[in-house]
Parts: C-alpha cells; sequence; structure tokens
C-alpha cells in the first residue's frame, strides 16, 4: 500500500463511524420516547409520493410497521456502521431511508413545508449528501477497514507460505493480535456513544429532530374529538369557527404587553403560518379570515397543499385610493370581502355612511359578497336603517368578565377605535364589544349570517366560556385566531359546545 493510500483507510473508518453515531442516535431516542411518530412527517408530504405515504399509513397496522422500521431501521443501521458489521447491507439499508426521507421533502422550493429543516436548501441538502456518502461506503465495502467485517471475511490462504492474502494484495498471519484489534475498533467507539448518550439524556431528556421525525409538542390530527359543523355563508359551506389572522400579522392586542406584536410576528414566520393553515384545514377548519399583505403566503399555502381552503379578506377603506384594498383582495383571490371593523366604526361614527354603501356597492358589482365589520352595535344600526345590501356582518362579542375589562360607567361607544387611555380604569386594548348586551339584542332581529369575533378578548377569556357566550347568544360562526399548537384544543372545544347548547334564543341564519 503507497503512503498516499495509507489514509484511505482510516478516513473510510471515520465516515463510516460519524453516520453510524448520527443513526444510531437518532434511532433510540425515537424507541425511547413513547410519543414518537412519523405520522406528521408523512402526513404533511406534498410532493408527488405524499398520496403514497399517506396510504401507507392510513391504518393502524400500517403505521405500526412504518414507525418500528424507522426506529429500529436507524439503531440497527447505527450499530453495523460503527462496528463495521455487514456494512454493505446497513450502508444500503440506510440509502433507503434517506431516499424516503428525501422524496417527502424534496428541497425543491415548498414542497419541504410540513418538515423541520436548518434551513431553506436547493435541490441538495444534508440527506442526499449522507446517502451519496453512504453508498462509497457500500461500494468500498468501508466495514473491511477497522470492523468486523475484516474478521468474518473469507480470505484466500497461500498453502505454500500459511499467511492470508488481503484486498490489497499484502500478506498477513492469519488471526494476528493486529487483525483483531483492528476489527474490534468499533466497540470502543460505542462505549464512547454510551457514555454521551446516558449523560446527554439525563441532562437534557430525548430531543432529536432527524429527517424522518417531527417534535410534536401538540396536539394532532389524530386527536380531534369530532367533525367541526358547518353552516351557509350565501352558496358557501363554511364551518362554524373560522381561523383569524390577526396572530400572523404580530397583531396581539395585549394591552400593556409591548413586546408581544414583535413575538406573535416572530413566532409566525412563512412557513409556521402555511403549517397552522395546514394544520387548522386538517382540523376541518376550511375557512380563513384574511388580509391584503398576507394572501402571498395564503395563495403559497394553497398551491403546495392543493388546498380548499376559503378566505374571507377584511378590506381596508382609505380615503385615497378609496377602492385600493377591495381591489387587492379581488386581485389575490378572496372568497368573499368584508369591511374592516375599525374601519366601518371609522365612517359611520363620522356620519360617512354613504362610503359604506359605495364599497358594498363596488365589491358586490363584482361578483362577492360583501360584509361590513364593527366593534360598535351602532355602526351596525346604522347600516341596518340605511338600508345598505350587506350579506353578512362581522361583529365584537364577548362579555366583560375578567379582570382587565374597565367599569361600565367609564365606556363611551366607539371609544374602541382609540387612542388608548392611560387611566387603567379606561379603555386600553382591553375590550372590543364595550356593550355586549346591546349587541346580543340588536342581533336578534337580524336576518344575515353573523360572524362574532373578539370572541375570547384576545386571550383574556377561556376557550370554552368564549365560544359558549358567542353561540348562545346568536353568533352564526366564531372566528378565532390562534396559534398551531391551540388548533385542535380549539376545535375539540367547539364542537363541544355546538352540542351542548341550551340557552340560545336567535335561530341560526345559516
Amino acid at each position: 500500500m503507497t503512503f498516499k493510500n495509507r489514509f484511505i483507510p482510516p478516513f473510510l473508518t471515520l465516515l463510516r463511524i460519524l453516520i453510524g453515531w448520527q443513526f444510531l442516535y437518532e434511532g433510540i431516542v425515537k424507541i425511547i420516547n413513547p410519543a414518537w411518530t412519523a405520522r406528521p412527517f408523512l402526513e404533511g408530504s406534498r410532493w408527488i409520493f405524499g398520496d403514497l405515504f399517506r396510504w401507507m399509513i392510513s391504518g393502524n397496522t400500517g403505521m405500526w410497521l412504518v414507525d418500528t422500521a424507522n426506529a429500529y431501521g436507524l439503531t440497527l443501521i447505527g450499530l453495523a456502521l460503527i462496528l463495521g458489521i455487514f456494512t454493505r447491507l446497513a450502508c444500503w439499508g440506510g440509502v433507503t431511508l434517506l431516499l424516503m426521507y428525501y422524496i417527502a421533502y424534496p428541497p425543491f422550493g415548498g414542497f419541504s413545508y410540513g418538515s423541520p429543516s436548518e434551513g431553506s436548501y436547493l435541490i441538495v441538502n444534508k440527506n442526499i449528501i449522507e446517502l451519496i456518502a453512504l453508498i462509497m461506503l457500500a461500494l468500498a465495502d468501508a466495514g473491511k477497514y477497522y470492523g468486523l467485517d475484516s474478521l468474518r471475511k473469507k480470505r484466500k490462504a497461500d498453502p505454500a507460505q500459511g499467511k492470508v492474502i488481503t484486498d490489497e494484495n499484502e500478506t498477513v498471519e492469519p488471526n494476528s493480535r493486529r487483525e483483531l484489534l483492528k476489527g474490534l475498533a468499533g466497540i470502543p467507539v460505542l462505549a464512547l456513544f454510551s457514555g454521551a448518550f446516558t449523560r446527554n439524556m439525563a441532562d437534557l431528556g430525548t430531543d432529536a429532530v432527524s429527517g424522518a421525525t417531527i417534535k410534536v409538542d401538540f396536539k394532532q390530527k389524530g386527536d380531534l374529538k369530532g367533525k367541526l359543523p358547518e353552516g351557509k355563508l350565501g352558496n358557501l359551506n363554511v364551518s362554524r369557527m373560522v381561523l383569524g389572522c390577526n396572530l400572523i400579522g404580530g397583531w396581539s392586542h395585549a394591552r400593556d404587553l409591548i413586546y408581544s406584536d414583535k413575538l406573535f410576528k416572530a413566532y409566525n414566520n412563512e412557513r409556521k403560518i402555511i403549517e397552522t393553515l395546514y394544520l387548522a384545514e386538517q382540523a376541518g377548519i376550511n375557512t380563513t379570515f384574511m388580509v391584503t399583505q398576507y394572501y402571498a403566503t395564503f395563495n403559497k399555502y394553497k398551491n403546495i397543499y392543493n388546498s380548499k381552503m376559503q378566505s374571507i379578506c377584511q378590506a381596508m377603506l382609505p380615503d385615497k385610493d378609496f377602492f385600493s384594498d377591495i381591489n387587492k383582495a379581488i386581485d389575490a383571490g378572496a372568497t368573499a370581502i368584508y369591511i374592516q371593523g375599525g374601519e366601518g366604526d371609522r365612517y359611520c361614527s363620522t356620519g360617512k355612511v354613504d362610503m359604506i354603501n359605495k364599497a358594498v356597492e363596488y365589491i358586490k358589482k363584482n361578483g362577492f359578497m360583501a360584509g361590513m365589520g364593527a366593534h360598535s352595535i351602532e355602526s351596525i344600526k346604522t347600516v341596518e336603517n340605511s338600508g345598505i345590501p350587506v350579506d353578512f356582518y362581522v361583529k365584537t362579542l364577548h362579555h366583560d368578565n375578567y379582570w382587565s375589562a374597565h367599569p361600565v360607567e367609564n365606556r363611551v361607544e366607539y371609544s374602541v377605535i382609540g387612542p388608548n387611555s392611560p387611566d387603567h380604569n379606561k379603555l386600553h386594548e382591553n375590550m372590543w364589544d364595550l356593550f355586549p348586551q346591546l349587541t346580543i339584542d340588536y342581533m336578534k332581529s337580524i336576518n344575515k349570517p353573523w360572524f362574532a369575533f373578539k370572541v375570547l378578548a384576545a386571550g383574556a377569556i377561556e376557550p370554552k366560556d368564549g365560544f359558549r357566550y358567542a353561540f348562545e347568544n346568536g353568533a352564526d360562526f366564531i372566528c378565532v385566531g390562534m396559534f398551531d399548537f391551540q388548533v385542535i384544543d380549539n376545535v375539540n372545544t367547539a364542537c363541544e359546545v355546538l352540542t351542548s347548547l341550551n340557552n340560545r334564543e336567535r335561530a341560526w341564519f345559516a
């Protein structure tokens, strides 16, 4: 063996052991974590093999087989690579797993949504690099270097010399101590792994995320307890609970928590928005409220997932270029459009209801259902009394039995549109329906669909309490902003409330 070639065996061995270490770690943490499953990873695949992966896990048996093959396959492959035993078989097994991970979420632009990632890639990612490395190790039969394969491999004996002829045409003493030590080189590495793994588990617990793992700390589709009922909006079927859009834009309305807007927006990056939309649709929420600046992300989601999610866009009515936001909603493909609540209050409170009529007529002329949003019930009354032909209303509704609600004697109609008061006994982003009983009483007479929003008073009211209050007091639909980890619980809560209503007086419009 030449001096140059002497470096090849140790470096091939090092590569084999490093890949084996990663496989072994990811396999063991899956085995010891009873909550781990590949289900969300496979369910989220949107490339051409996505339907095949979902078929594979469509039954409990298939899911068990996939999880078992994944966890124990990674473990056994990792052990074999570290010890250098049956190396070619282990390498081709690893190639198969990595190929499955790669085709589930190929980095071709967009298909990675739903899976964890260290960053954005273009065609080449760690799975394909490791896959090629394993092919190279298999072709080089890397287990014969410093591995158990060197002890079990059949060699040709030279009868005349009593020597063993190696693949490099070197002669060595059969079963020599040197050969034995080289063959057992993986055992101390395995001992080192065991010590490091034990210490890591004691300090940090299990937390491995691999090409086939998504770390799930909140409920998923399998935890649904019922089907979310639907109602009618014109000729559309709309889930009784729709997804709100304030959280994705960082509009937290969190009273005096000055950092929360930035925090919400940082959490809800484009990837997280798409994942939340996907989880909501899987849970039975078929409609979301939307704002024009986030339609690029929403439409990207629809394209990636071939989604049927409907969108009801809230449109601003700027004094300059009055129809501009409506036109953006139309161009973006909104399903229906309504006048944003603050804008509705602004025009009604200043006696410019004719501008509301102008906007509604424009929306309807373009073939869309037109709604009217408001925080004040006086805005709804003004629109109704003016005979403006809106198709649906979007009106706040929540009770005032929570700590930060300011005293009723300090509430002033239309003050919700600002500015906030420095006096904690007056309005400071702490109420969005100042007179809920007036809303309840008046909306009983309205024979149009009603979407209640701010039903949780921006997080001040528990969902079970807020949902029941809204539905029992007349709302046909509720709009709820939620993070991804809240989706399943909120759907389960809405289903539970809707099947146990006792005191609803307003007839369901749809």
